[in-house]
């Protein structure tokens, strides 16, 4: 029996644009701590490292130092906030739900590897209605590992019935290449999401800037790899 092909997304700033939304929970913690709100624009790179880190970076820009034990319960104050408005603004970037479509018709499956709280993400996608085209959606705290470890990878393709053999990555950030490079499989770079380092710089195998062409590149490196 062929295992089928899978295609492991990341999740924020890659399948969905959720930077509305968590910088209003990011806005929602700084306002009520008395520090000013971050810019959209401004916060959009601060995201996809989770809650806590965002935070960090979001009190980093006031210049202002917090404790663990603070940082502790901001953090749940976040995921709390978050959790009530998480697809309040929220939205599939454009294109995809049409890429997914063909691809499923050409007999590929789906997976979603990101560093958000597993919980969080299930309950993102089940309010976006897509939750059902994920063979499997893993999070940061479903295995104990965020990537760029490998391992949070392998376990994905696992719980998804998928094999490293036929995978691709798709993401828009450093920890998503990462993640492929360590666990050996190509990986896709999204031109459209959140990053501090430009997505071209970290050298994905294809790049895309819209998900219509994402098809293409799945498979321009599936023919790359029958023909070495």
């Amino acid at each position: 029996m062929t295992l089928p092909r899978t295609l492991v997304f990341d999740l924020d700033g890659t399948l969905v644009d959720t930077a509305p939304d968590l910088i209003a929970a990011l806005n929602f913690v700084l306002d009520r701590e008395g520090l000013p709100p971050v810019p959209l624009h401004k916060a959009r790179n601060m995201i996809g490292a989770g809650a806590r880190k965002l935070l960090e970076r979001g009190l980093e820009v006031d210049g202002r130092a917090i404790s663990p034990g603070d940082l502790d319960r901001l953090t749940k104050d976040f995921i709390d906030y978050y959790a009530d408005h998480i697809a309040d603004a929220s939205r599939p970037f454009e294109g995809l739900e049409a890429a997914l479509d063909e691809l499923q018709g050409q007999g590929f499956q789906f997976a979603v590897c990101t560093n958000k709280l597993e919980w969080l993400s299930k309950r993102l996608l089940d309010q976006l209605g897509m939750s059902a085209r994920f063979a499997a959606i893993c999070g940061a705290d479903t295995f104990g590992v965020a990537k760029p470890d490998p391992v949070i990878l392998q376990q994905t393709l696992a719980q998804a019935g998928g094999q490293l053999s036929s995978a691709i990555m798709v993401g828009d950030a450093g920890p998503d290449v990462g993640v492929a490079r360590r666990a050996g499989i190509p990986v896709i770079g999204v031109e459209f999401g959140y990053t501090d380092v430009p997505i071209a710089e970290l050298k994905p195998d294809r790049l895309i800037g819209h998900f219509r062409d994402l098809p293409e590149a799945v498979h321009s490196l599936i023919g790359a790899a029958s023909h070495p």
